[in-house]
């Protein structure tokens, strides 16, 4: 939990995220249509040696039910997590994405 952390701290917009998952791809399309450039990590690409399982059982936490049988994508903004690409959506559809996405510093206009 501590290393998810630290990573979702370490930039404006963070994606935990799998090469071949197609929820995970739409939400990486959406920032960058914004102008978003958000820092990637691919679960399946990591080079941990064991902890990725880890990574992904603290993401399930944290998303809790809205994780269902996938702990990703999860999105964080600002170090907070934000959600899965359902709640990523909602919040770009009722409008309240883009200032998420100011006050964490990921766009300036």
């Amino acid at each position: 939990m501590e290393k998810v952390e630290e990573l979702a701290a370490e930039n404006a917009v963070v994606v935990f995220s799998q090469s071949g998952c197609c929820m995970c791809h739409v939400v990486k399309r959406l920032f960058c249509s914004l102008g978003v450039g958000p820092t990637v990590y691919e679960l399946d690409e990591l080079q941990s040696g064991g902890s990725t399982d880890d990574l992904e059982k603290a993401l399930m936490q944290l998303m809790g039910e809205s994780a269902q049988a996938a702990a990703v994508p999860a999105v964080f903004v600002g170090g907070k997590l934000l959600g899965g690409l359902d709640r990523v959506m909602a919040a770009h559809i009722s409008g309240l994405l883009i200032p998420q996405l100011k006050e964490a510093g990921a766009l300036w206009l």
